[in-house]
């Protein structure tokens, strides 16, 4: 029977989903916790890793649970996983070839493997044109710094250093957070900078200071590494058992830092970006190699007479480009990238209703995927340890099947559906469930709600975050009431686009709640194992969703949709001006696919909507995401810009007026 929502929380009749349970679960709660984020957090897994087939058995074990559950598993064609198909990799095709052509048909060829890499992030095909350096191919208005400026590189090859200038100081005028390595120094960063310019291709070079730098540390360590292998050694007398060994140590260390030694006198460990460094890209990327340096100068001296140890140093102590054109040099290459498709799928288990309401949806979900061995989207700089995300996201997942057990075990159907999904593709863009909404099982306009479950395992001073508690107009107060004896410090963030995969359904005008128990050091490093995870916090806290859900399924008034301005962690930062679209990274398209548009942000008012993908602003092309980003920081807050969408394969011209930064 359907209650008003009034009365279920002032009488006190709501009954704690836990007292309706069936008795045949085996085990506590923490004990079914803990065996399921055992095995998703495993070694055995690989890190779940979008790409491999770690993944696959994690997505066959949540499948298994939800049938032993009773959920339906048959909804997609007789199976529970959606599949598509993604980009997870590139893979390196021949030919591959660069020579440059210069005065009195001068030439410098390239060995590729040795004087030259192909980039995995670069695009493929035939280039040739006039080259030019580029210095660091950066364009950054903030800082007052085009290396484009006044240099036309329309169609031709440029010639790019790695990092920024003065990276060496904190409060250089990029930014970088006190690093002195801004967003600007990004790899990918530069490619947009030079394919909005109109460059055909790029050649990377490694940055000289960088070099310098890192040969000083590298011969520091050896050599001091030699120091204290020669003090063990003289500790020990020559008919010690240990002498010998120890004696092989020191030779080997010796060895070592005379190598170390000859490579910091050449200038330093020039080493090119391995394929796979930085990045899949995209098909309509231009070609990117990266040269050496010796090569660079070859380069270089042949023309300016100076190195490009010169060049740096001329542009990191004026802050002016250097930004030249190498008259009578020609560049003629080619690159064969293959993007590398990979399926992957959300599992979807449904548990039908009964009643007048039946055909209304709760949705209930969580990412089962996380950053595999490493890569892209690790914190832990070159680890290719297997990073098991016990909390992030495992504890979201085995939450997700322990509220499937619970529902299922019911002797009594909901009076509302119940469909349980365990996302693919989170950390690469909440891509599964960006493909949910585009192709969703159950109608949206059935959808009443969505809960989602990212990091719940690291409860910590018993506080509780919920973001999206403004999505509908009593969330706030029926959290409250239902957290009761459980006592959460509860946090409220009211937006509803966010972290996380319930803001591809608020982008769907659907309210949302998100439950989260915090970072911490571990995050998205091989140390988040499930031996640190807070399982009685985690009980706590499935017990308050499992509340959540049982009283917004038997209340007759569907929750209420509000638009809440603003988002909570999405999209860029800084000081360019805001625009507030959200990113739509599951959809493949040209332009720069969005998912919606925060509301009261200058993109809603201006009348941009999800689906849209954004093609130019102003004068700028946009491609994608990063060159939306460049092209949104040649403007100022204030002025109005002309937007051009696809919007159903027809081009639709659009007038935002920017808001101030965020």
């Amino acid at each position: 029977m359907l209650l008003p929502r009034r009365f279920l929380l002032l009488s006190g009749l709501l009954l704690s989903a836990s007292l309706l349970r069936a008795a045949d679960l085996n085990g506590t709660p923490a004990e079914r916790l803990t065996n399921d984020i055992k095995y998703l957090a495993s070694d055995e897994l690989e890190g779940r890793g979008v790409g491999l087939e770690g993944l696959n058995k994690a997505a066959d074990f949540i499948k298994k649970s939800f049938a032993e559950s009773g959920l339906k598993v048959d909804t997609i064609g007789g199976d529970a996983f959606q599949k598509f198909t993604m980009v997870t990799g590139a893979k390196l095709n021949d030919p591959n070839t660069l020579e440059l052509t210069g005065p009195e048909g001068k030439k410098i060829a390239f060995e590729i493997g040795k004087d030259a890499t192909v980039c995995s992030f670069g695009g493929a095909g035939q280039f040739s044109g006039d080259v030019v350096f580029a210095g660091y191919g950066i364009n950054a208005k903030e800082a007052n710094y085009n290396d484009f400026e006044g240099v036309d590189v329309k169609g031709k090859i440029v010639i790019v250093m790695r990092k920024n200038p003065q990276q060496d100081n904190p409060k250089n005028p990029f930014g970088g957070g006190g690093r002195g390595i801004s967003r600007h120094a990004d790899i990918n960063t530069k490619v947009t900078a030079c394919k909005a310019a109109g460059a055909a291709a790029v050649l990377f070079v490694n940055d000289p200071h960088t070099l310098e730098n890192d040969a000083e540390q590298q011969l520091s360590g050896a050599q001091s590494n030699v120091v204290k292998l020669a003090k063990e050694l003289v500790k020990l007398e020559a008919d010690n058992e240990g002498f010998k060994a120890a004696k092989e140590k020191l030779a080997k260390a010796i060895e070592n830092a005379d190598s170390v030694a000859n490579k910091a006198h050449k200038g330093g460990d020039d080493s090119l970006m391995p394929f796979g460094y930085a990045g899949n890209g995209k098909d309509d990327s231009i070609p990117a190699l990266h040269i050496t340096v010796a090569k660079c100068n070859e380069l270089l001296q042949g023309t300016f007479k100076k190195s490009l140890a010169d060049l740096q140093n001329e542009i990191d102590s004026s802050l002016k480009p250097q930004t030249k054109v190498l008259t009578g040099w020609t560049v003629a290459g080619q690159t064969s990238v293959e993007r590398v498709r990979t399926e992957v799928k959300n599992v979807i288990g449904v548990l039908e209703g009964e009643g007048p309401f039946a055909e209304e949806t709760i949705v209930l979900g969580a990412h089962y995927d996380h950053v595999g061995r490493g890569g892209n989207g690790s914190l832990a700089p070159g680890s290719k340890e297997v990073h098991n995300g016990a909390d992030d996201n495992a504890s979201g997942t085995v939450s997700l099947l322990e509220l499937a057990r619970r529902f299922g075990a019911r002797k009594e159907k909901l009076p509302r559906r119940l469909v349980f999904i365990a996302f693919t593709a989170e950390e690469t863009g909440l891509i599964g469930s960006a493909k949910y909404v585009e192709q969703p099982t159950i109608p949206l306009d059935k959808t009443i709600a969505m809960y989602n479950m990212d990091m719940v395992g690291r409860l910590l001073d018993n506080t509780l975050t919920i973001y999206g508690t403004g999505t509908s107009p009593n969330f706030k107060d029926e959290l409250t009431k239902l957290n009761g004896q459980r006592e959460f410090k509860l946090t409220f963030k009211p937006e509803g686009f966010g972290p996380s995969d319930h803001s591809s359904f608020y982008g769907k005008k659907i309210p949302v709640l998100h439950f989260f128990t915090g970072t911490h050091n571990d995050y998205h490093r091989p140390s988040d194992d499930w031996d640190k995870i807070n399982f009685e916090g985690m009980t706590r806290v499935v017990g308050l969703v499992e509340d959540m859900v049982m009283l917004t399924a038997k209340t007759e008034k569907r929750p209420e949709y509000v638009s809440v301005p603003g988002s909570a962690q999405v999209g860029r930062s800084g000081n360019r001006p805001y625009f507030g679209t959200i990113p739509d990274f599951g959809k493949e398209t040209k332009g720069y696919a969005i998912s919606g548009a925060a509301p009261g942000s200058p993109a809603e008012k201006g009348g941009l909507k999800g689906g849209d993908a954004i093609i130019q602003l102003g004068t700028h092309k946009v491609s994608d995401l990063d060159s939306f980003d460049l092209a949104l920081r040649a403007y100022s807050a204030g002025q109005e810009v002309e937007v051009t969408v696809l919007r159903e394969m027809k081009e639709v011209k659009l007038k935002v007026v920017l808001g101030a930064p965020r």
